[in-house]
């Protein structure tokens, strides 16, 4: 980045100094000058294309967005949303106790939803990352929403654990279930059971080796013919706003119809 700068300013001083004064010209002094011009404007093209490559690396350093590097996600049995032939896949990780998930759920998933979603461009696939360490209800909440998904109510259990982020303790999840809908003792005896726990650790694993290390993290791509994993074209890790996603859905959407 230095370098390039450099190199423009040296380039801009060239040219400032280069500007010739004009007296009254004939003969010879006019083709001086007009070779001195076209000197000038060959340099201000230079100019001009040292800018775009300095504009191109600045958007490259702040776009939220970065190319996956041979990330290939499973997507059989997760939890998903939208059409299954949509032309892109944006497989979400995430932790029910995560503030900064919290605030995605809130200010950026609807619009996503609104805009690509339910119009069957873009296929939703959750997948589970409770970070233990710091959030110590997340486990068991993921873990709660998969066992709300056996009774086909994972979507509600998932807006409503993000929708009480501050009431993820063991003994408030009966109260969630209930909330929604469920089976109480059906809920109860899944969670009691651990039956989702191994699948739980699984997401985690395979979120560890595509390189999520925070969340929320994204993954956008296409899936496979048989619907059963997406080979990831971006990777976004944080809340953006919805500018951010729909700035590179819309790239990836166009390179598909191209």
């Amino acid at each position: 980045m230095k370098t390039l700068l450099g190199r423009l300013v040296g380039s801009i001083l060239l040219i400032v100094l280069a500007v010739p004064v004009v007296h009254a010209q004939s003969g010879d002094d006019l083709k001086a000058l007009q070779s001195e011009m076209e000197a000038l404007k060959q340099r201000q093209l230079a100019v001009e294309k040292e800018l775009q490559e300095l504009r191109t690396v600045l958007r490259r350093m702040t776009s939220p967005a970065r190319d996956a590097d041979n990330v290939v996600i499973d997507l059989a049995g997760h939890p998903s949303k939208g059409a299954a032939d949509a032309a892109l896949t944006l497989v979400e990780f995430s932790d029910f106790e995560c503030p900064f998930c919290g605030r995605y759920f809130r200010e950026t998933m609807p619009e996503i939803e609104r805009a690509y979603i339910r119009t069957g461009k873009v296929r939703y696939v959750f997948r589970n990352f409770p970070l233990e360490a710091i959030h110590h209800e997340a486990f068991k909440a993921a873990e709660a929403a998969m066992c709300a998904g056996e009774q086909d109510k994972f979507w509600e259990m998932h807006d409503h654990l993000f929708a009480h982020q501050d009431a993820l303790a063991a003994t408030d999840l009966p109260g969630h279930a209930a909330a929604v809908g469920l089976d109480l003792p059906r809920f109860e005896r899944c969670l009691a059971g651990g039956t989702y726990a191994e699948d739980i650790r699984r997401d985690l694993a395979e979120g560890q080796k595509a390189g999520v290390r925070g969340t929320p993290s994204f993954f956008l791509g296409v899936a496979g013919s048989d619907g059963r994993s997406v080979k990831a074209v971006k990777t976004l890790g944080g809340a953006f706003p919805y500018a951010a996603f729909k700035e590179v859905i819309e790239e990836l959407l166009a390179a598909r119809r191209n």
